[in-house]
């Protein structure tokens, strides 16, 4: 097991960061960030983090808070494989049995950075008391959080949300304002955080597929010849976008890595990955998993399934970016994506990225068919199928435990989605034509009724149908849709 003796690490750094998440990406990026920065004398910090999710912290603590960062992929057309040992976590503390140390670390004038990853879910207001005890949503521990250090010492702060949704700082500001007011914490406090806290968007990039198993798991322990209980493994790129002028003193770290870019305005590099990198990997999921894919890198191998994916981001996604980039920069973008996903080392399976489907199918590739409508005024029919092939998995089958499952070839997969429960009632005795009908119709889902999209119903009830009938793959295969 991995833990500061068997590799003699001895770093010891003051605390200058809280981080509410312990997720792969936080770990495989920001914290990967940081430690380059420590072992290269330009941080010298350590953070702060925080366990939203549980009260179980044990996993972190029996390895002293260390992790190896097992980075792979092509850069510059050479391959890179590196192991790296994180030793950047001071603490891992759980909001659900250590409240109190977290709020005593706003007590610490050195930590003057708030980073957090909690899903795009995370990022919502919840009516609750912030002063009393630890409150259950992100904004609300914030809150409470800022609230302490403006009764203590009221150090200048700068909070850098990651959750992917588009002007995450001004959501996250605009939320922890609200609190404030409900919870009647004063004008003197608000004050406070109108001089002496930033609130700064900012956008990550990098694949982080999550902690490796099985076999693999196993060949990586001998490679690095201890075992490692939260090893995760990375693709070589890295991009940490931060939204902000004169920002740099709270971010020392960023010369450590051209990775990390801090900019003005970061619409550019926000609406690429957003629209070029995530919303594919949302459209797709579920179109891939019921085609028989369960690695993103087999379907990039699946001779139809690159045709597919690449004339969906090439000529309907791309097109589509509200910012109206030239096709040379979206094409580059989306054929570096098309590498990324092609990584040979990294096992992404396409049933995590169906995680929370459709709140990400509404924040990341809902706006881009309201932008193709207005651009172009007809069908995307690569869209029309990944639509389809979503309300497909969606299928709820079985219900146990409070969960929700579905089937494909007689294999049973979990829904893990906040709409499952939605998408059982909706599929109960009804038609393809009253799925999609009753779904589109969904504003509450869509922001949108996107029946009023001229041809897109009915479009997705024919691909529904169809992948009921012959299955999704052979419905995929379908490419002549322009002929």
């Amino acid at each position: 097991m991995l833990n500061k003796t068997t590799k003699n690490i001895t770093s010891v750094y003051p605390e200058k960061v809280l981080q509410f998440g312990t997720g792969v990406l936080l770990r495989g990026l920001i914290d990967y960030f940081i430690d380059k920065a420590n072992k290269k004398g330009i941080f010298n910090g350590s953070v702060v983090m925080v366990k939203t999710t549980g009260p179980d912290v044990s996993e972190f603590t029996q390895q002293d808070n260390l992790y190896t960062i097992c980075v792979r992929g092509i850069e510059n057309g050479a391959a890179i494989e590196e192991d790296i040992v994180v030793d950047c976590i001071s603490r891992t503390l759980s909001s659900k049995t250590h409240w109190d140390d977290i709020l005593k670390t706003a007590e610490n004038c050195e930590i003057q950075l708030v980073v957090s990853n909690t899903t795009e879910a995370g990022l919502q207001y919840v009516e609750e008391n912030v002063t009393q005890g630890c409150p259950e949503s992100y904004p609300g521990k914030l809150t409470a959080w800022l609230h302490k250090r403006f009764t203590t010492n009221q150090v200048e702060t700068l909070v850098i949300p990651t959750e992917l949704i588009v002007n995450n700082g001004g959501v996250l500001k605009e939320i922890v304002y609200k609190h404030a007011q409900q919870n009647k914490l004063g004008d003197a406090f608000v004050a406070w955080l109108d001089e002496k806290v930033k609130f700064c968007s900012s956008l990550v990039d990098r694949i982080v597929p999550g902690k490796p198993s099985g076999e693999e798991a196993q060949k990586l322990y001998e490679r690095i010849g201890y075992k490692d209980s939260l090893i995760i493994k990375s693709e070589v790129y890295r991009l940490w976008a931060i939204e902000g002028e004169n920002i740099e003193d709270f971010l020392e770290f960023a010369e450590a890595d051209n990775g990390v870019k801090i900019a003005k305005n970061i619409d550019k590099y926000r609406e690429l990955k957003l629209r070029l990198l995530n919303a594919p990997h949302t459209l797709l999921c579920g179109m891939a998993y019921l085609s028989g894919f369960r690695l993103v890198k087999e379907a990039l191998s699946d001779e139809m399934m690159e045709k597919y994916i690449t004339i969906l981001m090439l000529t309907e996604l791309g097109p589509a970016i509200a910012l109206n980039l030239d096709q040379k920069t979206t094409h580059r973008y989306g054929r570096e994506v098309m590498d990324r996903f092609r990584n040979p080392y990294l096992e992404h399976q396409w049933l995590s990225i169906t995680l929370q489907y459709t709140l990400k199918m509404k924040a990341r590739a809902i706006p881009l068919l309201i932008n193709y409508y207005n651009t172009f005024d007809s069908v995307p029919q690569y869209f029309a199928r990944c639509f389809a092939a979503y309300l497909l998995f969606m299928k709820v089958t079985k219900e146990e435990g409070g969960k929700f499952y579905g089937e494909t070839e007689g294999e049973t997969y979990l829904i893990n989605c906040d709409s499952a429960s939605y998408f059982k009632t909706v599929w109960e005795h009804k038609s393809a034509h009253e799925v999609v009908s009753l779904v589109l119709k969904n504003k509450e889902l869509w922001g949108h009724d996107l029946t009023t999209l001229k041809g897109f119903e009915s479009n997705v009830e024919n691909h529904l149908s169809n992948m009921m009938i012959c299955g999704v793959k052979d419905v995929a295969s379908a490419l002549n849709v322009y002929a």
